[in-house]
């Protein structure tokens, strides 16, 4: 049935041994429970839960207007579908230290295996947008050891983010990160890098895991998951990419209904009932309780994956 078979103590030491083995991690974002488990089914290493998704679903810019209880009630909808290890953005950690403590905590009730807290202001800015604004290296600081000493399973990954490339250049975004590890961060997200080199410096500065964004449209450009591998990182992401997909989708479709007055010629590009069915394991559900799920899909009804 579609829910995780394993438990959130599980899935972090999963995680804390993927990150050691030397092979880079693949994170799609999540848009939501199903395309969590959609993620899972196509093969990658875990699950990533996008700020910018979240705050774009709920009609909202990423400028910090979501809370840590709107983004832990999100990770635990998805949590509970997924045997994947799931990583959340969690923005500044929503406040000052004691907050970011609170957040780690909410995050690990959530079933999560680890989060991200960035140095930014809060409120906070898309990591991709002009004007971001750093919190002064000590604040960091505090909030990094503030999240570790909230932290009750050792094994959630606690990952510091820093934005200060854009702001305050590289070397000093290195300074930063190296300041973070030593309050206690397990892992570093340097966002907006521009260039392969710029990768490469950091991952000779510093000897944490490393994370990758690759966001489309983006201050760089996109690395394949061959490249980031051999410069040394160990997870990538890709948070806005199914978010992107399905909405480029969804505008394109209502196009087509709004000009044709039908769907009819949309019906190729959909997801069949069949598979939609199949995602779902209604016949999981069935086996489980007859009288639950006790009819059959409607004639010629095909279940491949790429039928209409």
């Amino acid at each position: 049935m579609l829910h995780t078979h394993t438990t959130a103590a599980a899935r972090r030491r999963g995680f804390r041994e993927q990150l050691a083995s030397g092979r880079l991690l693949r994170m799609p974002g999540a848009v939501n429970p199903y395309s969590a488990r959609l993620i899972q089914e196509a093969g990658f290493d875990g699950v990533y839960l996008s700020g910018a998704v979240l705050a774009a679903d709920l009609g909202l810019p990423d400028i910090g207007l979501t809370t840590s209880t709107e983004v832990a009630a999100r990770a635990r909808q998805i949590t509970r579908t997924t045997d994947l290890p799931a990583l959340v953005d969690a923005d500044t950690g929503f406040g000052e230290p004691l907050n970011a403590a609170r957040t780690v905590q909410l995050m690990e009730d959530a079933g999560l295996a680890g989060l991200h807290l960035e140095d930014q202001v809060n409120p906070k800015r898309c990591g991709h947008l002009d004007g971001k604004t750093v919190v002064p290296r000590e604040a960091m600081v505090r909030r990094v050891r503030a999240a570790v000493e909230a932290r009750r399973d050792e094994d959630f990954l606690l990952m510091a983010r820093t934005d200060a490339r854009a702001v305050e250049g590289l070397e000093a975004a290195i300074d930063r990160a190296k300041a973070y590890v030593d309050a206690g961060a397990d892992a570093v997200f340097p966002e907006a890098l521009s260039e392969e080199a710029e990768f490469e410096a950091f991952r000779a500065a510093v000897d944490v895991p490393l994370l990758a964004n690759m966001t489309e449209f983006g201050k760089g450009r996109l690395l394949s998951a061959r490249t980031l591998e051999d410069l040394g990182y160990n997870l990538v992401i890709y948070p806005v990419t199914l978010f992107r997909l399905a909405m480029g989708a969804v505008e394109d479709g209502l196009r087509t209904l709004a000009e044709e007055g039908t769907q009819e010629s949309l019906l190729p590009r959909m997801q069949t009932r069949s598979r939609l069915y199949e995602v779902l394991g209604y016949d999981a559900y069935s086996a489980f309780d007859g009288n639950v799920f006790d009819f059959t899909l409607p004639p010629g009804t095909r279940s491949h994956r790429s039928a209409p």
